[in-house]
């Protein structure tokens, strides 16, 4: 039984592995935060926050109450830095 429960879980964990490596095709065109300028993973982990369908990265969760002042024009950055078709 035990046994079963190991397969069980390791098959959860690469299923879920496997679709989030199939989610994460496109990286992230930047290396900085669009709001403060810093490196992305300076200070900790980036904060992800999703604006008009776009994924947008901050270096800190500070920079979010900058972003929602105007969420289009930091939107923008990041479209206008991802690779074209």
């Amino acid at each position: 039984m035990k046994n079963q429960s190991a397969i069980a879980i390791l098959t959860a964990v690469f299923l879920g592995s496997t679709l989030a490596l199939a989610d994460s095709s496109v990286p992230y065109p930047l290396s900085k935060c669009v709001v403060s300028g810093e490196k992305l993973g300076e200070h900790g982990a980036p904060a992800k926050v999703t604006a008009e369908g776009t994924d947008v990265y901050l270096c800190c969760k500070s920079c979010l109450k900058d972003f929602n002042k105007d969420p289009k024009k930091f939107v923008k950055m990041v479209t206008d830095a991802a690779p074209k078709k």
